[in-house]
């Protein structure tokens, strides 16, 4: 075989369109696996930056001075954003426990406890929402080189049956078949390596945004248990009624 048709045999393309149909498969579903992380790996880049961005806008927002019920108010009553519908909820039950006039301490201990339910509630789904999508990322990067190498092994013992039924072992003529069983391991690692970069990033990202959701959270609960504190002060000096908050 001249050079130039070696060169060619060796092509991708090439080694693609004449490798057995069981090659072709692995290579096939190694890149839809690839592509499928990929559109993965975009997504969650796009929404962890959104949703970081929105959480420094609303920080910023609090750290203005201004007052929980005014940004709660401007937030609405269905907040799209984590931060807000925390402290909408929070600011819900805060004002449901106080409808009904002063609290005693015991009915204070039990609206502690009802923001800290609810808090929790809304930190679980977003956690959950911020983790959509890793599954995927571990298990292409986990499978892919396993698929990859049970194509190149399947490959291998073809390529050597066909050799051995041609009874030539010229390299010109093992190169093509050997390099068509090898393509499938490097796809699947080409698909593997990616989705196990992008897997280790968004879950170390989706733990930093949990935390941040927890400490907003134990900021809330210690802005109430505030409130709750200098509304009893005046009921100690006889400025309310006796156990009331």
């Amino acid at each position: 075989m001249p050079p130039e048709s070696a060169a060619d045999a060796l092509n991708v393309v090439n080694l693609f369109m004449h490798a057995d149909w069981v090659i072709k498969g692995v290579i096939l579903g190694l890149a839809f696996a690839s592509l499928w992380s990929w559109a993965v790996i975009f997504d969650r880049a796009v929404r962890f930056g959104a949703m970081n961005r929105q959480a420094n806008a609303f920080e910023e927002a609090l750290a203005s001075g201004r007052s929980l019920e005014d940004l709660a108010n401007q937030a609405g009553p269905n907040p799209n954003q984590p931060l807000p519908r925390m402290l909408v909820a929070a600011m819900r039950d805060w004002r449901d426990a106080r409808s009904g006039g002063p609290l005693t301490e015991g009915q204070a201990g039990l609206l502690i406890a009802r923001v800290d339910r609810t808090l929790d509630s809304i930190i679980a789904r977003e956690s959950a929402r911020a983790e959509e999508g890793l599954g995927v990322l571990s298990v292409v990067a986990t499978s892919s080189p396993f698929i990859g190498l049970f194509g190149t092994v399947y490959g291998i013992m073809h390529a050597f049956g066909d050799i051995a039924a041609q009874g030539n072992t010229n390299l010109t003529t093992v190169a093509p078949a050997i390099a068509e069983a090898l393509f499938a391991t490097g796809i699947g690692l080409a698909a593997a390596i990616p989705a196990y970069i992008a897997y280790n990033k968004f879950s170390i990202d989706a733990g930093k945004f949990t935390g941040r959701l927890e400490r907003f959270a134990d900021d809330l609960q210690a802005a109430i248990a505030k409130r709750l504190a200098d509304r009893a002060a005046p009921a100690a000096h006889g400025y309310d009624r006796p156990g009331g908050i």
